[in-house]
């Protein structure tokens, strides 16, 4: 089992900026590629970024690529996500997600999930 537990949500003002944390636990965490989520009210759970175990391959959504840099830290078992010129619609509930394999893009196939965490950017 993998435990993950997401930080770093909040309020900000549309061109702002955030950083997403968050914490795995429970097993090898440089055993598994790392991706970040986020569903909107009324929305499925869209793919935002994705990480491979070494760091050295990330993916991103169309949305977001520019603005959104996934990053990981092996030693502190963290993957992070800095999020700048945040726009209204990046309103949602971010989630990571752990899975041994790299490449996916679709929620279904990611094994181990964290709670969320929500973040609102106003207009």
């Amino acid at each position: 089992q993998v435990q993950l537990v997401e930080s770093g949500g909040g309020l900000v003002q549309a061109g702002g900026s955030l950083r997403l944390s968050c914490a795995a636990s429970g097993r090898t965490f440089s055993d598994y590629a790392m991706g970040w989520f986020r569903q909107a009210p009324g929305k499925g759970r869209e793919f935002v970024a994705s990480i491979k175990w070494d760091g050295d391959n990330t993916a991103y959504a169309d949305s977001v690529k520019g603005r959104f840099t996934i990053s990981r830290d092996n030693p502190n078992n963290t993957v992070y996500l800095q999020m700048s010129s945040l726009k209204p619609e990046d309103t949602a509930v971010y989630y990571c997600a752990a899975d041994p394999y790299y490449g996916f893009t679709h929620s279904e196939d990611y094994d181990y999930w964290g709670q969320g965490t929500q973040v609102t950017v106003s207009s």
